[in-house]
């Protein structure tokens, strides 16, 4: 069996915002009127205006992934700079209210409002979705059923959302909250193969529940449209070096677990229940908390087993794919905090959510200007 490509694709979800209210902006518009081809090329609608969605190109190395995000961050923030605005990178904006947001006015959005409502409306979050190449349909369920596991640690690195509508939250994550409240969301089963998967997905296609597989939004798929499986549980990253600190990590994890397959070995694939259980606690308390070690039956440091993930699992895999200083990034967060932390350190130091804002700002320029 030929292996998979282990090709990089790195989606993100940047807030617009007013630099002097520090509100979100309403923007969208102003990109699919534009006569920039690369623009329109590579820069997507959200379902509110005021966010843009930004894919990469595909790319073959982690190297090249950075170069990509880097770019894009560029393009865009260039692009709203012209109307005097600016970007940010989180999971949701420190105060901006949802219920002031206006929906973007393109038949695919409008339909989803008109399903979903206030569901919709108030899904004013921002994530990060990284597609790693696996050509094998089969392989693709194989890698699905057991990266499942990985997740909440993923999780709990990439928290930027602490904030919601004003409010400290309590959580690192609230953008896991909100977003639980779609339909077809959440930790996926296991699979017993491709079939069975095309065969749900048809039979929600057939009942008119769904247009297609890409409406099954789960926090981590097989593509509908592409070869390849799509991680999508991650807050959006605030920095660069976060952004491809987790995108290495998914291409490390699928590359090891091919390597365990060719050689006849598998990791263990637990049940759903378990895994959305330390997902809770990683959007709870983001790397500060436990999470449960299931062989053992116990909670431990969510830094031990991230550490763990690294040390045991991925180690093997890191030099042959070049991605072991931007892997080992993740020891740079779990000493300094995750974006969710820093955000609740400039919020305690100032007591103003306006300086949270400018904060996220400056961070996610960082190397890109």
């Amino acid at each position: 069996m030929k292996p998979p490509s282990l090709t990089i694709g790195i989606e993100e979800e940047y807030q617009v915002i007013d630099p002097e209210s520090r509100e979100l902006a309403p923007y969208i518009t102003e990109i699919l009127h534009s006569d920039q081809v690369v623009l329109r090329e590579q820069l997507k609608p959200e379902l509110h205006q005021s966010v843009v969605e930004v894919g990469s190109k595909v790319c073959r190395t982690i190297t090249e992934a950075r170069e990509e995000v880097v770019r894009m961050r560029r393009l865009v923030s260039e692009h709203v700079a012209k109307s005097g605005l600016r970007i940010a990178a989180a999971g949701t904006h420190p105060f901006s209210s949802w219920m002031e947001q206006e929906i973007t006015p393109l038949d695919r959005y409008l339909d989803i409002y008109e399903d979903l409502r206030d569901i919709a409306h108030k899904n004013l979050i921002f994530g990060m979705h990284v597609h790693v190449g696996i050509e094998d349909r089969e392989f693709v369920i194989d890698a699905m059923n057991v990266a499942r596991y990985f997740l909440p640690h993923i999780l709990a690195l990439s928290t930027s959302s602490p904030f919601w509508m004003g409010r400290n939250t309590g959580l690192k994550s609230y953008r896991t909250v909100t977003w639980r409240h779609f339909p077809r969301t959440g930790i996926p089963r296991p699979f017993g193969s491709w079939g069975e998967f095309e065969y749900m997905v048809n039979t929600l296609v057939k009942a008119g529940s769904i247009e297609d597989g890409t409406k099954i939004w789960w926090d981590l798929r097989p593509h509908w449209n592409y070869p390849t499986l799509e991680f999508r549980i991650p807050d959006i990253c605030t920095r660069v070096d976060e952004v491809i600190c987790i995108a290495a990590i998914f291409q490390a994890i699928v590359a090891k677990l091919w390597k365990l397959r060719r050689d006849n070995l598998t990791f263990r694939v637990y049940p759903t229940e378990l895994i959305a259980e330390n997902k809770w606690r990683a959007a709870r308390y983001g790397i500060d908390g436990k999470l449960i070690d299931f062989g053992r039956q116990e909670e431990l440091p969510a830094a031990d087993l991230i550490g763990e993930l690294i040390e045991w699992f991925l180690d093997d895999v890191l030099d042959e794919l070049g991605s072991r200083t931007e892997v080992e990034y993740a020891y740079r967060i779990l000493e300094e905090g995750s974006s969710a932390d820093r955000q609740l350190a400039v919020f305690k130091q100032t007591g103003d959510l306006k300086a949270v804002v400018d904060s996220l700002i400056a961070e996610t320029a960082e190397g890109v200007a």
